[in-house]
């Protein structure tokens, strides 16, 4: 592959959304044309998963295109505004990463967006391969005050916090747009850019671009456990949807969308006001609505209309795609858990065999995904599901296939013991509990 030929790349990322959020995924509202129109024009996977059921160990994975246990940080199920400081929780500027990588092959780079690994001094996207930021650095933040729950400003330009007013939404929009105007001529020239844009939509609070009085309301709470609803969560949804057809619309402008690789998902399964039919749970759950997530991979050079594909994929598997795709090897000091996907975006049927695994500090979860089949623990009981048959998870086959169950149990011990151990300082933080809303 020569360097003119290597694709632009745009790796879109959602937060909370949830599997059926959007129509090309059975949504139940119009909130999505523009994603839906990408997934039209370029593939779906049906089958794709997030590395975790919640944010950072995620975002860990998809730096690195490895599993996120190897990485202290990621152990934080999530990490914290408490983080801020520590020299110990986020992404270790020493290891590589998409970003670096691409970055020393001769890709421009950028995040417009989320980052929520750490906070500098001793981590940051610049530190991390990333040569412009634009964003929060930490979890969840007000979409016009842009403070985080912790109450204090959280917009970053570069390492330098700056105030901007503006609904956070179409701030990460604007940037990104601009971004793509000022790459434009270097791309055509034979210099392409890598442009992570990671939105906090449909993240809480629940705040459309017309709700800018609620952010006084909600300061001291931003979980904003009073309010929301399926109505204003959907207009986050089209927000963030106009938000990319912009984008879309400046590739195309500069004649580079037909050579440029759109790259969507969700950093883990959906929140309160999520639909994920027909599967169950959500955020922090290892049951497919807090790890199955939506998957749609747009290169009108390379990819095919209409591509749907049941290949089983995490996010790591994409990070590890994006590389091949640059044609940009691994460190071999740090060899990929991921497995590129690119042969699947050439040939929409081809699938392969790719069992994934799962661990969760919180309730003890644990899940692999082997086929058809999948272990889960949860609370300290085991289940096994034919997801074929039943993706909803109802109908325990434990019992009935012991021999079965045992074996994916001895897998996925296996692999956990190739794993570093979760430390006994790691903490898990959840902003609310049965006490505010009943169980899923």
């Amino acid at each position: 592959m020569t360097a003119s030929s290597r694709p632009n790349i745009v790796f879109i990322v959602a937060d909370d959304l949830g599997y059926a959020d959007l129509g090309c995924y059975g949504g139940r509202a119009p909130v999505s044309p523009v994603l839906d129109g990408l997934a039209a024009a370029g593939m779906k996977f049906t089958q794709g998963y997030s590395n975790a059921p919640v944010c950072s160990p995620t975002r860990f994975a998809l730096m690195t295109a490895r599993y996120q246990y190897r990485l202290r940080g990621a152990a934080e199920e999530p990490i914290n505004n408490k983080s801020r400081g520590s020299t110990t929780l986020g992404l270790p500027p020493e290891h590589p990463t998409l970003p670096s990588l691409l970055k020393a092959s001769g890709y421009r780079t950028a995040l417009i967006g989320k980052w929520h690994l750490g906070y500098p001094p001793s981590f940051g996207p610049l530190r991390s391969g990333y040569e412009e930021f634009f964003g929060p650095m930490s979890g969840g933040v007000d979409y016009f005050t842009h403070c985080s729950s912790g109450g204090s400003h959280d917009l970053w330009f570069g390492e330098e916090e700056k105030r901007e007013a503006g609904y956070l939404t179409d701030l990460i929009t604007q940037r990104a747009v601009d971004y793509v105007e000022r790459m434009a001529a270097g791309a055509h020239a034979g210099t392409p850019f890598f442009l992570s844009m990671h939105y906090t939509a449909p993240h809480w609070p629940w705040e459309t671009r017309e709700d800018e009085a609620l952010a006084q309301d909600i300061r001291d709470n931003l979980f904003h456990l009073h309010g929301g609803n399926i109505h204003s969560y959907r207009r986050m949804i089209h927000h963030m949807d106009e938000g990319i057809g912009q984008m879309m619309d400046a590739l195309r402008r500069h004649g580079l969308a037909d050579n440029t690789l759109v790259v969507f998902t969700s950093d883990n399964g959906g929140e309160r006001f999520s639909d994920s039919w027909p599967l169950v749970g959500g955020k922090m759950d290892l049951t497919e609505g807090g790890i199955r997530v939506p998957w749609i991979a747009h290169w009108p050079a390379v990819i095919e209309k209409g591509g749907v594909s049941g290949q089983h994929c995490m996010s790591m598997d994409w990070s590890a795609t994006l590389l091949d795709a640059a044609g940009v090897a691994a460190d071999p000091a740090y060899p990929l858990d991921g497995v590129s996907l690119l042969p699947v975006l050439q040939q929409p049927a081809r699938q392969f065999h790719r069992p994934l695994y799962w661990r969760m500090n919180h309730r003890g979860q644990r899940a692999l995904r082997d086929g058809d089949w999948k272990y889960l623990r949860v609370d300290g009981n085991d289940y096994l599901f034919d997801i074929a048959a039943d993706e909803r998870e109802r109908a325990n086959l434990a019992a009935r296939e012991p021999a079965r169950l045992a074996a994916l149990r001895e897998a996925w011990v296996r692999w956990n013991d190739s794993m570093p151990p979760i430390p006994a300082d790691a903490t898990v933080s959840l902003g609310y509990s049965v006490k505010d809303m009943p169980q899923r």
